[in-house]
């Protein structure tokens, strides 16, 4: 029998499942115990497992980090909340030279397995430093696991295989789609999930890919559904680090277009990358060339000016426009 349950609820019911799983699993972060989070996403854990397990900790990103890497040495299992995408920037010497390096500079002698949500992107009208899509950094840097959400059912059983995970993972959070509603199979098996890195195939189609991944899925699934004149296959990326090319390939190579949707900015962003490898890979069945639709090479705007920044389904549906315009 499911739970109807958000995104933001689902991973607070991950979290429950992982904490109640393993005793070393702890949660730590700016405000994430008595208030619960600024989302309100780790509501009700610090009441039910205690200020050891569910800790507030100083304004201090770096000290955050770091003090989850010493305790992942030590045998815990840490998960770290960052409370906005932009405020993960001081924790960078600890992540980049650090976490994503321990594991290989101790010849696998050590595991640190840490994992740091992140809730990213934009579209709720926050200020400035609140609406960033950073995923580019950690997709650069070797060592670590990047995966993002889309959906409840994902939500919560990938935050649970996060925990499990013997790797740094970098857990990116949708924040606009925390409130999206689903059906959560909470009775099935950890093991019954889809793994955490594997792409989904969210919508099947047969003229054309359209690949997003976290609050682009949402659009991208709009857009198929608005455009009658072309089948989209629409693909959930859900692990951009690594990323399951096989899944993306074989979509590729069925339709011979592609077209990559994110929040990022377009420059030196993930879609450059899947562009590259797919145009690679898939040279001899492309139609066109690999069309990318994404945030404009500029800071994050005022909220006033959001929905003119971010990609949305009239953007979308204009790039796919342009994969047969070839």
């Amino acid at each position: 029998m499911g739970t109807n349950l958000t995104i933001g609820k689902a991973i607070n019911a991950g979290l429950r499942a992982a904490m109640e799983d393993d005793s070393k699993t702890l949660i730590m972060g700016e405000d994430v115990g008595r208030l619960g989070g600024v989302f309100r996403v780790t509501d009700g854990l610090y009441k039910d497992f205690g200020a050891d397990r569910v800790i507030d900790t100083p304004l201090a990103e770096s000290g955050i980090v770091g003090t989850a890497i010493g305790m992942a040495m030590r045998g815990y299992r840490p998960v770290v909340e960052i409370q906005f995408d932009g405020f993960f920037f001081p924790a960078t010497n600890q992540t980049f030279t650090q976490l994503a390096k321990m594991r290989r500079r101790s010849a696998g002698k050590l595991s640190v397995p840490v994992v740091m949500r992140i809730p990213y992107g934009g579209g709720i009208g926050a200020v400035e430093h609140h609406s960033e899509s950073p995923e580019a950094y950690f997709t650069h840097t070797a060592g670590l696991r990047v995966v993002t959400v889309a959906n409840p059912e994902d939500a919560y059983w990938m935050i649970q295989q996060a925990v499990h995970c013997d790797d740094p993972v970098i857990f990116l959070e949708p924040k606009r789609r925390y409130y999206e509603k689903a059906e959560v199979d909470t009775g099935a098996s950890l093991a019954e999930a889809v793994p955490m890195g594997a792409a989904r195939v969210a919508r099947p189609g047969t003229d054309v890919t359209l690949l997003a991944y976290g609050p682009m899925v949402k659009t991208a699934l709009q857009a198929a559904e608005a455009d009658t004149d072309h089948s989209v296959e629409v693909i959930d990326l859900r692990s951009l680090s690594p990323v399951d090319y096989p899944t993306l390939f074989a979509s590729v190579r069925k339709t011979g277009r592609l077209v990559v949707a994110h929040e990022a900015p377009l420059s030196g962003g993930l879609g450059g990358e899947i562009a590259a490898r797919v145009t690679e890979e898939c040279f001899y069945h492309l139609e066109s060339p690999v069309i990318r639709v994404a945030a404009f090479d500029t800071p994050y705007p005022q909220s006033r000016l959001e929905e003119h920044y971010l990609p949305d389904l009239d953007r979308v549906l204009d790039g796919v426009d342009r994969a047969f315009a070839y």
